[in-house]
């Protein structure tokens, strides 16, 4: 189902399953003939790089492709792989459309520290709410009900460490609503996701509409511009604590890091769909976001989260081993 996994933004391209182009034609009448299939796959470049870019094929021998995943899970798999220079470094069906679900409360943590940074409003200022405003699943909400009130660090703590839907509504306006937060990922060079309603319904997922939708492009490369260059010093290190501290995301992308790798994620789920977009360290220190995306597997719950952990898996054995190869 998937395109092939590339490296983007330094222009290597593993396709594992894939065919040769076909030859251009002689001046002769006899046209050449289309080469047959290359057998064990092949690496190719978007864009002409230079030697030292290219990976050798028997580098790439031990890397699971991430289509078999996607074909076992039945569904529609998506990752992007962004380095905290900004430079997409690998992706599978990266600008592929796929429900938010909750990681747009990532983007919104920060909308609201980066909106505290320039004084629109204090964190400390607190927000009231009622019965109304409480949904099914809003634990730290819950907690706080007799309280009436929560900060807006509250709020934001509780919308990526525990995914709070009732805190994420609360904040919404703050931020001028979906439309709001929308704009703000515009002016953070997002050209692509869209947050178009409020929890639940953002949870539709309908096909082929692109309400509440991102690529795992556009997310790995937004939450790597605000990480890693928008956001200052002390709202990144709160945003980044926030993601480090939350308990959604245990058996999906951090189940798949290799030894010695940390992340911190917000994950989204919604019935037909299962996300994962994580800040992860590597022993080195070296820190990107991966993000990735399962629409509409056939697999039960627990299936479609080993899933993504292997996707994980895979992406950073693929990096690390690009990089042994001399990719840099």
């Amino acid at each position: 189902m998937g395109r092939p996994f590339r490296i983007a933004a330094l222009a290597a391209l593993m396709c594992m399953a894939t065919t040769a182009p076909a030859a251009p034609k002689k001046a002769a009448p006899e046209p050449v003939p289309t080469p047959e299939p290359v057998p064990t796959g092949r690496l190719d470049s978007l864009l002409p790089p230079p030697p030292r870019y290219l990976v050798p094929q028997s580098a790439l021998a031990s890397v699971r492709n991430p289509r078999s995943i996607e074909e076992e899970t039945g569904g529609r798999l998506g990752i992007a792989l962004v380095d905290s220079k900004g430079a997409l470094i690998l992706g599978f069906n990266r600008d592929d459309r796929f429900a938010l679900c909750s990681t747009f409360k990532a983007p919104l943590a920060a909308a609201v520290l980066i909106g505290a940074e320039g004084g629109k409003f204090g964190l400390e200022g607190e927000i009231p709410f009622g019965k109304d405003d409480i949904l099914d699943y809003a634990p730290v909400v819950k907690k706080n009900r007799k309280r009436g009130r929560m900060s807006m660090a509250e709020l934001a703590q509780a919308a990526v460490e525990v995914s709070d839907n009732s805190a994420a509504n609360l904040l919404l306006p703050m931020v001028g609503g979906p439309e709001g937060l929308t704009a703000f990922m515009r002016a953070h060079g997002d050209s692509v996701t869209r947050l178009d309603r409020n929890e639940p319904a953002l949870n539709e997922n309908a096909p082929d509409d692109p309400r509440d939708t991102t690529t795992p492009a556009a997310m790995a490369e937004l939450m790597g511009r605000l990480l890693f260059r928008d956001m200052k010093g002390e709202s990144a290190d709160r945003l980044r604590g926030w993601l480090n501290a939350s308990t959604t995301g245990d058996n999906r992308i951090k189940a798949g890091l290799p030894e010695g790798w940390t992340s911190g994620s917000k994950t989204g789920s919604c019935g037909t769909a299962y996300n994962d977009v994580a800040l992860v360290k590597a022993p080195s220190g070296e820190e990107y976001i991966l993000a990735i995306y399962l629409d509409r597997p056939t697999v039960d719950a627990k299936a479609a989260e080993a899933a993504i952990a292997q996707a994980a898996q895979a992406a950073l054995d693929f990096l690390a081993k690009a990089q042994k190869s001399g990719l840099d």
